[in-house]
């Protein structure tokens, strides 16, 4: 069975992507989970396909369900429309949207066909990552949750100005131990 291989980077910033590999035989939903999680967005909006070309122009839709718009020609059904009948040749491309509000824009591109599948791996599976994604709801969900825990644990929203008492404490330390070294030679 062929596993297909492809980077799917953010649109405005080519040094953001992800690598998916994916069986040929699977579908576009399927690849439209895989592109969710390698990103990690929620699955909560309206997503399509297109087919594109070397220009990234927009070609056939194969869209998750059929919207509310016109269309030019009806779109295919990502849950019917296997990876393979789309691959019309080796450089092929697809743009992909999500969340038709913001508007998120992804370009993909096939960069590698091979024979062998990796029997440990479940596919799709994403291979590498590259950058720092973008959050899909704002800055808060750039650190998660993950930082809210450490901003709790070491209670990081009081910041002081850099001086205070941890130096007085020091030199009162240093001058503790100055007069406990006097003492000790007194004895001697």
């Amino acid at each position: 069975m062929a596993i297909l291989k492809f980077r799917v980077y953010l649109e405005e910033d080519d040094s953001i992507y992800r690598d998916v590999a994916i069986k040929h035989k699977q579908t576009f939903k399927e690849l439209h989970y895989a592109v969710l999680s390698a990103y990690d967005f929620d699955s909560r909006h309206q997503a399509t396909f297109f087919r594109s070309n070397d220009g990234w122009e927009r070609g056939r839709e194969i869209s998750f369900e059929k919207y509310d718009k016109k269309y030019i020609a009806p779109p295919l059904l990502m849950s019917e429309t296997t990876i393979a009948s789309e691959i019309k040749d080796t450089n092929q491309r697809f743009i992909y949207i999500y969340d038709f509000i913001k508007n998120w824009a992804f370009q993909i591109a096939l960069i590698s066909v091979s024979k062998e599948e990796n029997i440990r791996l479940t596919y799709p599976t994403i291979t590498r990552k590259e950058g720092i994604g973008p959050p899909q709801y704002g800055t808060k969900s750039l650190l998660g949750e993950k930082f809210t825990d450490i901003e709790e644990k070491y209670d990081l929203k009081e910041v002081g100005e850099g001086f205070g008492e941890d130096g007085a404490e020091e030199e009162a330390t240093e001058e503790e131990a100055q007069e406990d070294n006097n003492n000790f030679t007194d004895d001697l």
